[in-house]
């Protein structure tokens, strides 16, 4: 959520923000101005009514003793009363109205984005060289499906398309990715979380996915509970919930969190030719990294999400790059956003595999997260940053076609062997 103060000093700064983020919100913005006006002129006329309202009741008792007639004030009394009741209900509906646009406004980008969309996203360095093949690469379903490492055929059958099942060694590649990335955020100090995979509405809220993205979530029908639920589109809506409406000591900062789960995503996106086997899916695994951290920490708390990040991916020996993106291609939620992107060689471009991002006091707005300064004792709103470390559905084609060598076997990245008792290749098994 927007600081209503920042919009109220330089609207016009925030209109232009939002339209560098590809989002015309004037006419919200103004409506918003208009609503707050309101809602601060009903709040003083009501204070004044009662303020009246309990002068006068004190005289009842003195004019009653005096003898005088004290229908007259009755009757005021009964006008402040109505009054008061109407200006409630008008009050109601104006926060109502306030509330559901500013929870709809988009977080504005850092002033040092470029406008627009992933046309304008700036590639910052890249890592390693373009894998090369001196033979005919095979496409990762292939190779999978030849290995015996993923079921796409009996994943459809169970869930419908964009589902597949890990099988035999490719459970075991895909637990040790997943081990290999929490190894990493554990040596680094960070705190492990096991979430629920079923979440209540206001995490979504909070984390800035609802209301506008609601739709874009598997909700979950219970009926013996009208709550809405959800299953949890990526593990930074759980977390950035985790000290919703606490104030935190300075002390406690940075708070950094990691978590595995699984993610469910309605809108897995267009399909083209080169993105079938598990490049686009309904499920898939992640760990996420997430820190609540000081105002004047944020930009250190983000630089070191994205080494993490990079460092990875590093590891697992791929030539990746990466991008800045420009303030029309970050989410709604988040002021800045790196991309890691690794080539997939039978799409012959970059995906992304790990997206970082710093979404400033956004999030804490929305879920009223403070922290108290020891020096002055006030509270200020922290800030939030997530960033995948890492999502495996695209890591694992990566691994497999850059890793093929022409007999169609795959070798294993050497940080992974450890944690599969030592294996080096995998190879097709003879019937």
């Amino acid at each position: 959520m927007l600081d209503i103060k920042r919009i109220k000093d330089n609207p016009e700064a925030v209109k232009a923000g939002l339209r560098a983020k590809e989002v015309n919100c004037d006419e919200q913005i103004d409506r918003i101005l208009e609503l707050d006006a309101q809602r601060r002129a009903l709040i003083l006329e009501t204070e004044t009514s009662k303020a009246e309202q309990n002068k006068v009741s004190k005289e009842i008792p003195m004019r009653k003793k005096a003898g005088e007639d004290v229908a007259p004030i009755f009757k005021r009394m009964g006008e402040l009363k109505a009054k008061i009741a109407e200006n409630d209900k008008k009050l109601s509906d104006v926060e109502a109205e306030y509330r559901t646009l500013m929870l709809s406004l988009p977080n504005l980008p850092d002033p040092d984005l470029l406008p627009g969309g992933k046309e304008n996203n700036e590639p910052l360095r890249y890592y390693g060289q373009p894998h090369q093949f001196d033979f005919e690469p095979k496409h990762h379903v292939d190779l999978c499906t030849d290995l015996g490492l993923i079921d796409y055929e009996r994943g459809t059958k169970l869930a419908g398309s964009g589902f597949w099942i890990y099988r035999g060694m490719g459970s075991r590649l895909e637990w040790a990715l997943l081990n290999y990335f929490m190894d990493c955020h554990l040596r680094d100090g960070y705190e492990m979380v096991i979430l629920p995979h079923m979440l209540e509405y206001r995490c979504g809220e909070t984390a800035g996915q609802f209301p506008k993205f609601a739709d874009e979530v598997y909700k979950i029908e219970n009926p013996t509970d009208d709550r809405m639920h959800f299953m949890l589109p990526t593990a930074e809506t759980a977390l950035a919930s985790l000290h919703r409406g606490e104030i935190l000591s300075e002390a406690e900062l940075p708070h950094k969190l990691f978590a595995y789960t699984p993610c469910f995503r309605r809108e897995a996106g267009s399909h083209r030719a080169d993105e079938r086997g598990m490049v686009r899916g309904h499920q898939f695994n992640k760990v996420e990294m997430f820190q609540y951290t000081l105002p004047e920490k944020s930009d250190e708390a983000f630089e070191e999400l994205v080494c993490k990040a990079e460092e990875l991916v590093k590891g697992l020996g791929f030539h990746f790059r990466t991008v800045k993106l420009a303030a029309g291609d970050c989410s709604a939620s988040m002021a800045r956003t790196y991309d890691i992107e690794i080539q997939i060689p039978s799409m012959n471009g970059y995906k992304e595999v790990s997206s970082v991002s710093n979404a400033r006091d956004y999030q804490a707005r929305r879920g009223n997260i403070r922290f108290r300064r020891e020096a002055t004792g006030k509270t200020e709103f922290v800030h939030t940053l997530n960033g995948s470390g890492l999502a495996t559905s695209r890591i694992f084609p990566a691994m497999v076609e850059q890793n093929q060598r022409a007999d169609g076997s795959v070798v294993v990245p050497e940080v992974l062997r450890k944690y599969l008792g030592g294996l080096e290749i995998i190879e097709k098994k003879e019937l």
